[in-house]
């Protein structure tokens, strides 16, 4: 599983789908914590609610990591010319 690389305690970033706009996203860092409705497993926690890690989260280590993903995956050539951060 995916989520087996994560330890609670760590800090980790995500990409997140607007739920009323999916081709809406962004990057988030989230903390990674025990679930608190099954103690054995790990969840994410962003915006003062717990996630479960599932294939609609993309997870990574570092914001730069996740930057760049992000970039790949919603930028068009033009717009990625223009990003400055």
């Amino acid at each position: 599983m995916m989520h087996q690389n994560f330890k609670p305690g760590e800090v980790v970033y995500i990409i997140i789908r607007n739920p009323h706009a999916q081709d809406v996203a962004q990057v988030q860092q989230a903390a990674v914590v025990e679930n608190p409705e099954n103690p054995s497993e790990i969840a994410l926690f962003a915006h003062e609610t717990y996630y479960p890690f599932s294939e609609e989260f993309a997870v990574f280590k570092s914001e730069e990591e996740a930057e760049m993903a992000y970039k790949d995956a919603f930028s068009n050539p033009e717009e990625f010319e223009e990003y400055y951060g």
